[in-house]
């Protein structure tokens, strides 16, 4: 029988952190009464990582499963393959440095059940009232995000203020039919995840984030610039009707 959440954690040399976010998400849907399950995809790391998941996963195969890939693809391929290899009804990504913490999904969860197909957390507040960055990046990373988000809606996405943010969900339905055609390995991945959303018609509801900046995060000046880079890719194979194929 499939769990009803899946929740997919894609790792790349995360040893520092896995166990404490591991810890939170167990934690959190242990308390739930719903079933459930935890899919964490190391993506080629370099260090402890799967170690550590390894070491907590015992006892706990049931609910916790690992893939061990050895060859880094970058966190888009690694969501991807998570969201294909999950078995939840709903399947939800979410950050190893659990800047948005686990505990958002209840306010995802009364969107699932009103019909809606993708939610995604937010967080800017002109996407959804109280979303806040009780943490905030730096300048500037903030004027960086700023400035590619308006040439994001430009090109690939319209009306969705924050992009970026790695936390969001999708009905079984939804991930298979938006991540088995999807093509972006990198950084530029949710881009592609929401205009596939939008192609294919799904209601995308979004929630408001308070979120916690980490900065240990593994996203550079170059993987900014090549979220810009692959949204004009993604513009082009949603011309050329490449997703069809």
């Amino acid at each position: 029988m499939s769990p009803y959440l899946s929740v997919i954690i894609p790792a790349y040399n995360e040893e520092k952190r896995i166990n404490k976010t591991l810890k939170i998400v167990w934690d959190y849907l242990s308390r739930q009464g719903y079933s459930w399950e935890i899919v964490v995809v190391v993506d080629g790391a370099r260090d402890d990582t799967a170690s550590l998941v390894k070491a907590f996963m015992k006892g706990k195969e049931d609910t916790l499963r690992l893939i061990d890939r050895k060859e880094n693809r970058g966190k888009g391929y690694t969501v991807r393959e998570g969201m294909l290899f999950a078995k939840g009804t709903v399947r939800l990504f979410t950050d190893a440095d659990n800047s948005t913490d686990i505990s958002h999904f209840d306010k995802m969860q009364l969107y699932f059940e009103s019909g809606h197909d993708v939610v995604i957390a937010s967080r800017d507040p002109k996407d959804a009232k109280r979303a806040t960055q009780a943490v905030s990046q730096s300048f500037f990373k903030r004027i960086l995000g700023n400035m590619g988000n308006l040439f994001i809606q430009l090109v690939a996405v319209p009306g969705i203020w924050d992009t970026q943010c790695g936390f969001k969900a999708f009905t079984a339905a939804a991930a298979q039919k938006i991540f088995s055609v999807s093509r972006i390995d990198r950084w530029g991945f949710d881009i592609e995840a929401l205009a596939l959303a939008r192609r294919n018609r799904f209601r995308v509801g979004i929630i408001p984030a308070r979120w916690v900046n980490d900065e240990a995060s593994h996203v550079t000046l170059g993987g900014y610039i090549g979220v810009l880079v692959e949204t004009i890719k993604i513009r082009w194979w949603l011309i050329r009707g490449a997703y069809e194929r």
